[in-house]
């Protein structure tokens, strides 16, 4: 389903989310740098050890 908006409709609808947003708390800020730095680990350790993996196979 194609849902057209008008310009006038998506710059209404980008000010609507923008009243709505709130800056996160401290609290919330540090668990979501915990979840990203995890995430990027756990990428990170899965692309080191395929690299390893194909590394020792000759």
């Amino acid at each position: 389903m194609v849902y057209k908006m008008g310009l006038r409709g998506f710059l209404s609808q980008c000010a609507r989310v923008l009243k709505l947003a709130v800056k996160p708390g401290r609290d919330e800020l540090r668990l979501s740098i915990r979840i990203c730095f995890l995430g990027i680990s756990v990428v990170g350790l899965i692309g080191f050890v395929i690299k390893m993996l194909t590394s020792a196979i000759p």
